[in-house]
């Protein structure tokens, strides 16, 4: 599959360019607003894995002709940025899986809480802003970014992926599948997304508050 990381030049897309191009045999793509950044960064995820005896292509363009013809796009953005990513590809998304794995939070001294938008979660968020013949998946919710991005670690994390089209939930799970130590669950459909989005932030006040747990993820035995 041809799979775009919309702005995959942050924390997030790092993590999934690396480990999807060494563990998948899909064409990874990576996506900016700006294509000179998006093409700067895809040649560092290329040296990173060069220097781990991986010999592969990671492509850099602007955002909508990374979606073009993509499979699945993954809106590798903030929460506050998504609707304007989602709109600026829409006319690009044709026969394409929209990924979701963003979240709503706001930090006060207590720690991080959830923070959803008025429809409810920001998986909805991206349904809203895309066409309507886009399935949306909401899906890479409370990876830990810096342990993702680093391929010495084992990541043993389970992904819970939530959305209303099965085949499109099933394509998704199956990419999480394939990338090393990641399995994914299905969660339900959309209106689950709160739920799920809402682990982000009790993981970050967990590692927050206990010493050497940085870097959590969930596993359900």
């Amino acid at each position: 599959m041809r799979i775009a990381l919309l702005g995959g030049t942050g924390d997030i897309g790092e993590g999934l360019a690396l480990r999807s191009t060494r563990d998948t045999d899909h064409e990874i793509v990576v996506g900016s607003r700006d294509p000179e950044k998006a093409r700067d960064r895809a040649a560092v995820y290329e040296d990173e894995l060069a220097g781990r005896g991986i010999d592969a292509k990671v492509n850099g363009f602007a955002n909508p002709m990374a979606a073009d013809r993509a499979d699945v796009a993954v809106a590798c953005v903030p929460a506050y940025h998504l609707a304007d990513t989602v709109e600026a590809v829409a006319d690009s998304l044709d026969d394409t899986i929209l990924v979701s794995p963003a979240v709503g939070m706001q930090r006060d001294e207590g720690g991080m809480h959830y923070n959803p938008p008025g429809v409810g979660s920001v998986t909805a968020l991206a349904a809203d802003a895309a066409p309507e013949d886009v399935p949306v998946v909401g899906a890479f919710h409370g990876l830990a970014a810096g342990r993702l991005a680093d391929l010495d670690s084992d990541l043993g994390w389970d992904v819970p992926v939530v959305g209303d089209d099965e085949a499109a939930k099933a394509t998704v799970t199956a990419l999480v599948d394939a990338i090393d130590g990641l399995r994914g669950l299905d969660a339900g459909p959309l209106a689950a997304a709160p739920e799920v989005e809402s682990l982000t932030p009790l993981l970050i006040n967990v590692a927050a508050n206990n010493e050497g747990l940085a870097d959590l993820g969930v596993r359900f035995d």
